[in-house]
């Protein structure tokens, strides 16, 4: 008997200990290679940078020369990630421009492609690129400061 109510005690135990992962795999920071669409799909809107669930890969540069993309932050993604790959060394310049004009978001990080980073920093960018590689900026809202910024915002990177 006490063979019995041990087995259906473990029984219980180890079911209880099993979770189905119901979410969606996270996206890897180490890849800023850009998700390639399919052929049937006019030009026009591959040549576009966007935001995927908490990420925005800067592939195309706008007429202008500028890297530019529209993102959101919720309560869901607190937190955009903006990878680039630079090529040339010099002058990084961004900025992060919201539909009422000021806000709490900032760029909060620089990851560089050594995985050194450097931050925080306001809604205005300049640094000096020193290395060749893929580069994340994160952008979020500071949190020594109150109402955080949700909603959507445009992103702009110049490299100079």
């Amino acid at each position: 008997m006490k063979f019995i109510i041990t087995l259906f005690l473990s029984l219980f135990l180890f079911s209880c200990q099993q979770k189905e992962n119901k979410e969606t795999p996270q996206t890897s920071v180490d890849n800023a290679e850009p998700v390639l669409a399919p052929e049937n799909k006019n030009e026009e809107e591959t040549k576009e940078n966007k935001q995927i669930e908490d990420t925005i890969v800067m592939s195309f540069k706008n007429e202008k020369g500028l890297y530019a993309a529209e993102g959101s932050i919720d309560s869901i993604h607190s937190k955009v990630y903006v990878k680039f790959k630079n090529e040339d060394l010099g002058k990084l310049t961004a900025k992060i421009i919201t539909t009422t004009g000021k806000g709490n978001i900032r760029f909060n990080q620089v990851i560089y492609p050594d995985k050194s980073s450097d931050g925080p920093f306001g809604m205005d960018l300049k640094i000096d690129l020193n290395q060749k590689g893929n580069h994340i900026l994160v952008i979020g809202h500071s949190l020594m400061a109150d109402n955080p910024y949700w909603g959507k915002f445009k992103v702009e990177l110049e490299n100079k």
